[in-house]
């Protein structure tokens, strides 16, 4: 954990400017994000729990700590939406070979098939805010790195 500065930067209103536009931009795609997963009929957790299966699958088998884990979600929190996508049928649940007690997540074809809609529209998106956010981001970081 990084240590507590006792006397922060004094920061001016253009500081406090920057961080709201970043944090209103960041508020925009999540809104963005949750209306489009709302259409197809998923939360924006459900969306964000298939893209992270499929995002760690090619590496190794998914279980429900790694998906609380990338989620920040606790345990617990995690099964229950496990439990709600496989009852979707956009993710099943398989034993893991290899330890016949542990179960890992793979998303089904109607899983894959939600997701990539999803997904590309959220890219297509992310294309046309994209270059507003590098903007925004790059002047945080040069205000920032001004004052340190």
């Amino acid at each position: 954990m990084p240590k507590r500065n006792p006397n922060p930067p004094t920061l001016r209103t253009a500081d406090y400017v920057k961080l709201a536009s970043f944090r209103y931009a960041l508020r925009n795609f999540l809104h963005f994000s949750e209306t489009v997963a709302a259409r197809v009929g998923l939360t924006s957790q459900q969306y964000q729990a298939l893209l992270a299966v499929r995002s760690l699958a090619e590496s190794a088998p998914v279980s429900i700590a790694d998906l609380a884990q990338q989620l920040l979600i606790k345990h617990n929190s995690a099964v229950g939406l496990a439990d709600r996508l496989v009852a979707q049928g956009l993710m099943v649940r398989e034993r893991i070979p290899e330890n016949r007690r542990k179960v890992q997540l793979r998303l089904t074809s109607k899983g894959e098939h939600v997701l990539r809609r999803l997904a590309s529209i959220h890219r297509a998106k992310l294309r046309r805010i994209g270059p507003d956010i590098n903007l925004i981001l790059e002047d945080l970081a040069g205000a920032w790195r001004q004052r340190t």
